[in-house]
């Protein structure tokens, strides 16, 4: 529905500072604004010093105490990959420092909602093993109420997250959060399992400082080794890929190719068909996180936690299919509701201009796990932010929000909190994505705001689809050692995107593979070479065409391997006819 424009991205720097470098890879490289070759290294030795998190010492001071006296400490995570892995990397590392009284709670999302409610405190009160210390992960800045309510029974909290905070922050004895006011962490986009595996290591460090190892008589802990879990989270949670999250993102990769990983990681690999030894950032965020957030969005993310905490991979290839019938489940479900969202919107192209800019969709059919999911597919489609709303508890709704470079979407919702103090029940996230609940009676006034506040932020170009690349390439530049080149160079994510190239193509043949995928070879327009191409899920009304013989396509460079054999392949991301 939104047009697509292509443009190519300049330069930030002069690529010869990168001299050493293949020119394709230097130019990809400068026009992600690297300027320093250092900048492309991904030792661990790099990685910015856990001194600068605000809160942190207060932190593990509270652990100190908490392990020398053997308390109770419980974990009370999020329901989604990140907050399942830092979930799972708390429980380990404390347990890998003679923690004996270490467990989780995550609240399932149709009961309780989101982060540390004090109806959740009352039930961790409730278990068998109280606790004296609870730790949140990727949760918890949003937290008064609850914070409060097990402070006032006499358990301490420890808040790590890494979402915005409001005007209040809650009365915890220790807050690490890279985004509160005063941190000078500057890798301000790490995730709530990087937060929390930054705490570790502060931990370990002064327990070494203690002698704690030597007089209780346990090995030292090799944090290291948790970094699956960290490039996991991190991959999921769609955060900027800065220096600091690429190098843990790359250690955790080797880690993972190299079978060094959770046996859970490794039986959710197996299940989704991926190879770990050639395992790709991308593969973490399209066939492992979805597995597990399937747990989250459908029943219980306590089987994804504990198929991270697996050590049998027995049992873990076990609770690997179960996650997989899961996500096979939740496919389903978003199947129908984006059919129902696409009919609703058929409606409203009736007449295109009135399409609203800030675009809120309900069914009283939808199930509050898959509206994220939702929203995500819509707003690909429309480009501009997006809220799917389904049915809550007594006449409430549950929100979930994506949104579009220009229009910070938890700033949105702030500001109409700020206009209509009643509206909002509840909200919060990021830039791109936000979590919130209303009234059902308020949903068309809601429905006003939210596009009146896109239409305050945005103008007519940001409703544009732009697709950025890093040029044409040269024939002698199509290559498969340019293709693992590029490939090595990454990890490649959010804000550091994969490289993609556009040209124009001559289309020698075309067919349909598969469901809905065009296998193509194309050879560059004044080139000799012929190449394979295939565009994945093609609208199949308009291909194959025959009388289509020349194309512009965006790409990647790309290995496919048939029966032993890697050879390069074009991955198309955009193509448009030329004829």
């Amino acid at each position: 529905m939104s047009s697509t424009i292509i443009k190519r991205r300049q330069p930030t720097i002069d690529p010869q500072l990168l001299s050493d470098l293949h020119p394709v890879l230097a130019r990809v490289y400068a026009a992600r604004g690297l300027e320093d070759p250092r900048q492309i290294g991904r030792s661990l030795k790099e990685l910015l010093p856990d001194t600068k998190l605000k809160g942190i010492d207060a932190a593990v001071h509270r652990l100190i105490q908490a392990l020398e006296e053997q308390q109770s400490i419980l974990i009370v995570g999020d329901f989604d990959c990140d907050g399942a892995t830092s979930t799972a990397l708390a429980v380990l590392a404390l347990r890998m420092m003679n923690a004996s009284h270490v467990d989780y709670l995550v609240p399932n999302r149709f009961e309780y909602g989101y982060g540390l409610s004090p109806e959740i405190v009352d039930v961790a009160l409730s278990l068998a093993n109280p606790p004296d210390v609870i730790i949140t992960v990727d949760n918890g800045i949003s937290s008064i109420d609850g914070v409060a309510r097990a402070q006032s029974k006499g358990v301490d909290v420890i808040v790590t997250d890494h979402h915005l905070p409001g005007e209040q922050l809650p009365d915890a004895v220790a807050i690490v959060n890279p985004n509160q006011q005063g941190c000078e962490f500057l890798a301000k986009s790490t995730c709530g399992v990087g937060v929390i595996f930054y705490v570790m290591i502060a931990l370990r460090r002064a327990l070494v400082a203690s002698d704690y190892f030597q007089r209780h008589h346990c090995d030292l802990p090799n944090l290291a080794s948790l970094l699956d879990l960290v490039a996991l989270g991190t991959v999921a949670d769609v955060v900027a890929l800065e220096h600091n999250n690429r190098t843990l993102v790359h250690q955790g990769l080797l880690r993972i190719r190299a079978g060094q990983a959770r046996p859970g990681i490794l039986a959710l690999l197996e299940v989704a068909g991926r190879q770990r030894e050639t395992l790709m950032a991308a593969d973490l965020g399209f066939a492992i996180a979805p597995r597990l957030n399937a747990a989250g969005r459908l029943e219980d993310m306590s089987i994804g936690i504990e198929c991270l905490l697996c050590e049998e991979l027995e049992t873990a290839r076990e609770m690997a299919q179960q996650l997989n019938s899961l996500n096979a489940e939740r496919r389903s479900i978003e199947r129908q509701m984006q059919q129902d969202a696409h009919d609703l919107l058929d409606h409203l192209e009736l007449d295109a201009d009135e399409l609203p800019w800030g675009v809120c969709l309900y069914d009283s059919g939808w199930h509050q796990g898959v509206i994220g999911i939702l929203a995500s597919r819509i707003k690909e489609r429309l480009h501009r932010p997006v809220i799917a709303f389904a049915p809550g508890d007594a006449g409430e709704l549950k929100g979930s929000a994506r949104s579009i470079e220009g229009f910070h979407i938890r700033d949105g919702l702030d500001a109409i909190a700020a206009k209509y103090p009643s509206l909002l029940r509840k909200f919060g996230g990021h830039a791109m994505a936000a979590g919130m609940s209303i009234a059902e009676k308020d949903l068309e006034v809601f429905r006003s705001a939210f596009d009146a506040q896109v239409r305050d932020s945005l103008n007519q170009d940001n409703l544009q689809r732009v697709i950025f690349t890093d040029g044409e390439l040269l024939d002698t530049d199509m290559t498969l050692e340019l293709a693992e080149q590029l490939q090595e160079a990454g990890p490649w994510g959010h804000q550091f995107p994969e490289p993609l190239f556009d040209g124009e193509f001559r289309l020698l043949q075309q067919r349909i593979v598969g469901y809905r995928h065009l296998k193509m070879v194309v050879m560059p327009v004044g080139g000799q070479m012929a190449l394979d191409a295939i565009a994945f899920n093609v609208d199949t009304d308009l291909w194959p065409n025959e009388s289509i013989q020349q194309v512009r396509l965006v790409y990647r460079l790309s290995k496919n391997v048939f029966r032993g054999r890697t050879t390069l392949q074009l991955m198309v991301d955009h193509l448009n006819s030329k004829n």
